[in-house]
């Protein structure tokens, strides 16, 4: 595996193993991450998987930067991307245009398009989950129709509505909380993205894939009063329900154990201000010391292929 082996601060190592958004390469950089964990190295705080690179958070009164280095080398020419568990695919149901999408006119007279073919083509892509950051539970997609290739807002919204889902370049994200944004806002989903109470508390994680599913907006008002429970919603909705009832009712998708269990479980996320994390010893919004939250993964968003390069 070819790589650069970069110094990032006092206690910081920043494996590189690439400049661009690729399935191929992210696959290493989730492969490695397995593997780093597995060998349980001393030393390592975190371990944070981002598009083309590994942040490494560690000790320095345990382990050095070059020690360090010789280890994750000797982890990484064993690895095995093919061992990595099977992608989980979520179906999320998406209400576009209107109030929901307020951007999808801009999106469609940029691609030379009407509003209905921009649907059809956005909802047809399978999406690639490369990393979870920005805001808990946010997740960078890649896999959009080159022909809805989108800039950004040139001034982003304060307030962008919990479950918004938006373009922002070549990357497609959904909003699992009120948050500044300055991605290009198509639609919306009830799908919840993250469940602080929840032992994991995403329904994805990096490497699984998203397909969107148009519905109207009276299921996605019926889905956002009743639940994802509801019955006598039409079909185009349920196929998202499954899923989503499962993650409701709380039974587990992973395994939830983040020692034994695929790398997907491995999650924290990190508030670009700084204002909480949630790790290994610590719930959000609880001063004790916890378990409960395994801290693994995460990014900023302030630009591309670093855990702190992600443009919002």
């Amino acid at each position: 595996m070819d790589a650069r082996y970069l110094l990032a601060g006092a206690s910081g190592l920043v494996v590189e193993l690439g400049n661009a958004i690729r399935p191929e390469i992210n696959t290493q950089v989730r492969a490695l991450a397995v593997g780093i964990e597995a060998a349980r190295i001393p030393g390592i705080i975190e371990v944070v998987p981002t598009y083309c690179s590994l942040g490494i958070e560690y000790d320095p009164v345990v382990t050095s930067f070059e020690d360090l280095a010789r280890r994750v080398r000797e982890v990484a020419s064993r690895i095995d991307s093919t061992r990595l568990s099977p992608p989980t695919r979520l179906i999320v149901p998406t209400v576009y245009g209107g109030t929901y999408g307020p951007d999808l006119s801009f999106v469609a007279q940029h691609a030379d398009l009407s509003e209905s073919e921009v649907i059809r083509l956005h909802s047809q892509a399978t999406y690639h989950v490369y990393m979870i950051g920005f805001t808990p539970g946010y997740p960078y997609l890649g896999g959009l129709p080159e022909r809805l290739h989108t800039p950004r807002l040139s001034l982003p919204r304060l307030k962008v509505p919990k479950g918004s889902v938006g373009i922002g370049g070549s990357q497609v994200g959904v909003y699992p909380l009120e948050s500044p944004g300055g991605w290009r806002i198509i639609g919306r989903t009830y799908l919840n993205f993250f469940d602080p109470r929840r032992n994991i508390p995403t329904p994805i994680q990096p490497g699984d894939t998203v397909q969107f599913v148009p519905v109207t907006e009276d299921e996605y008002l019926q889905a956002e009063d009743r639940g994802p429970r509801t019955e006598d919603r039409a079909p185009s909705a349920k196929r998202g329900e499954a899923r989503a009832e499962k993650w409701n009712r709380g039974a587990p998708a992973w395994h939830p154990d983040h020692r034994a269990g695929p790398w997907p479980v491995w999650l924290s996320e990190v508030w670009c201000s700084g204002q909480w994390r949630h790790g290994r010893d610590r719930a959000p919004g609880c001063e004790r010391p916890c378990g409960k939250y395994p801290r693994r993964g995460g990014a900023g968003d302030h630009g591309h292929g670093s855990a702190a390069s992600l443009p919002c």
